[in-house]
C-alpha cells in the first residue's frame, strides 16, 4: 500500500509541474481596437502627409473660438452634434497649402491661392482646418465664412451715407466683425495694434489716431449704422500693419466668386439688383485680397453654389470667377479639391461604423461608393438612412 501511495504522489507531481502559474497582471486582457481612421496627432501644427486620411478632432474650445459664427457647413454641424465630436479628415490639398505658409516668404507680396472642386467635394472643411492651423500660428485673421450670404440672403439694405451710389448691409457687417472679434480676441487685445489715422464718425463721435484697432471693430458693433465703413477701414489698416511687420495676417475667404457675379439678390429701395460692387463691404475684400501688401497669404474658394445661378457648366476658377475676377486674383496658385479617394473613402466608412451612423452589411462599401461616387456630401446623404 505505501508503495502504492508513493507511486499516486510521485505521479501526482508530475502533473503539477506542467502546469503554468501566471500572475494576474499577466493575464492578456482584451485590446483596444486600433482605430486607423482616427489622428493620434490632433494639433494642426503638427499635421503632415503622414496623417492625410484619417480624422482629427477639433476641441470644444477651438471650435467656438473659431467657428462660433459660421465657418462649417450645416451638414456637417448637423452630423457633429450627432457624433459629439468636431472631427474633420486631414486631406492632402489641405496639407499641401499648411505647408506653403509654413516655407513661403512674407517678405514678399502676399501669395493667393485658389481652392477648387465640384459641388461637395470638401472645400470648406479644408478651410476649417487651414484656419484652425492659422490660428494656432498666430496669423491674424479675415475670415468670410460665405460671401453667398450677403449677395442672396442679406438682412438689411440700406443707401450709404459715404459713398453715394453704394449699399450698406449694415446688420451683416456689424455680424461679421463680431466674427472677426472672436477670432482674433487674443490678438486685437495686444497694444502694437493701433490705426495709423483719424476717423470722424459725426461731430461728437470721432476715433483717434493711435486708438486700438479693437476699437473700429467696437465702434462698428455697437453703432450699426457705421458698421460698412469699419470693414472697409478694418480692411486698410490691417494691411498698414502688416506691411509694417507688426502682424501676419491669412485672409480666408469661402465662395470669392459671388463677389464677381452681376446677378444679386441685393436690391435697391426701387427693386432694382445691385451690382456686387456697388456694395460698401465688398470694397474691403477685393482690397485684402490684392497682392500689394507682405506678410499675408490670401486663400479662397470658388464654388458653383455660391451664386444665385444654378446651372453652373464648370466648377473651374475661370468661369466661375469670370473674366474680372479671374484677372483680379492672377497670378494664383490653383488647389484642387477632388472627391475621396479610396483611402480616405474607407477611413469614412469605418468612422461612421464607429460611431454607431451606419449598421453594416455585406458588401457595403461597394455600394455605397457606388451611390455617392465618393463624393464627401453625397456620402453624408447617402450614409444618414443605413
Amino acid at each position: 500500500m505505501l508503495k502504492t501511495a508513493l507511486v499516486f504522489v510521485s505521479k501526482r507531481k508530475l502533473s503539477f509541474s506542467k502546469v503554468k502559474y501566471l500572475s494576474p497582471t499577466a493575464n492578456p486582457q482584451p485590446q483596444e481596437k486600433i482605430q486607423s481612421f482616427r489622428s493620434v496627432e490632433h494639433d494642426p501644427l503638427k499635421h503632415t502627409y503622414n496623417h492625410v486620411g484619417q480624422f482629427y478632432n477639433i476641441s470644444k474650445e477651438d471650435r467656438n473660438h473659431l467657428f462660433n459664427y459660421g465657418g462649417l457647413p450645416k451638414t456637417y454641424l448637423t452630423q457633429a452634434k450627432t457624433f459629439n465630436e468636431t472631427c474633420v479628415m486631414i486631406r492632402q490639398p489641405t496639407i499641401d497649402v499648411i505647408e506653403c505658409l509654413k516655407n513661403i516668404d512674407y517678405a514678399k507680396p502676399a501669395v493667393r491661392f485658389v481652392i477648387y472642386g465640384k459641388k461637395g467635394s470638401g472645400k470648406s472643411l479644408s478651410m476649417a482646418h487651414i484656419l484652425h492651423y492659422a490660428n494656432r500660428s498666430n496669423f491674424l485673421v479675415v475670415h468670410v465664412p460665405w460671401v453667398g450670404n450677403w449677395m442672396r440672403r442679406c438682412q438689411e439694405v440700406s443707401n450709404s451715407d459715404t459713398k453715394e451710389g453704394f449699399i450698406n448691409l449694415n446688420v451683416d457687417a456689424a455680424a461679421w466683425l463680431l466674427h472677426f472679434k472672436t477670432q482674433n480676441s487674443h490678438l486685437l487685445e495686444k497694444e502694437d495694434l493701433k490705426i495709423a489715422q483719424d476717423y470722424v464718425w459725426s461731430k461728437r463721435e470721432k476715433t483717434e489716431k493711435g486708438s486700438p484697432l479693437l476699437d473700429i471693430v467696437n465702434h462698428g458693433i455697437n453703432r450699426i449704422k457705421f458698421a460698412s465703413d469699419c470693414v472697409v477701414i478694418i480692411a486698410d489698416e490691417i494691411k498698414k500693419l502688416s506691411n509694417s511687420g507688426v502682424c501676419k495676417t491669412l485672409v480666408a475667404i469661402d465662395g470669392f466668386n459671388a463677389f464677381f457675379y452681376p446677378n444679386t439678390r441685393v436690391f435697391t429701395e426701387k427693386k432694382e439688383k445691385v451690382h456686387p460692387h456697388k456694395v460698401v463691404i465688398t470694397e474691403a475684400f477685393l482690397n485684402l485680397t490684392k497682392n500689394d501688401w507682405k506678410n499675408s497669404a490670401v486663400i479662397v474658394t470658388v464654388d458653383e453654389i455660391a451664386v444665385a445661378e444654378e446651372d453652373q457648366i464648370s466648377h473651374m476658377p475661370r468661369y466661375l470667377l469670370g473674366k474680372e475676377g479671374f484677372e483680379h486674383l492672377d497670378p494664383f496658385v490653383p488647389i484642387p479639391m477632388e472627391n475621396y479617394n479610396q483611402k480616405e473613402f474607407k477611413s469614412v466608412m469605418d468612422y461612421y461604423r464607429d460611431r454607431r451612423w451606419i449598421t453594416p452589411y455585406p458588401g457595403q462599401d461597394e455600394e455605397v461608393s457606388a451611390l455617392s461616387a465618393n463624393n464627401p456630401y453625397n456620402l453624408i446623404k447617402v450614409c444618414a438612412p443605413l
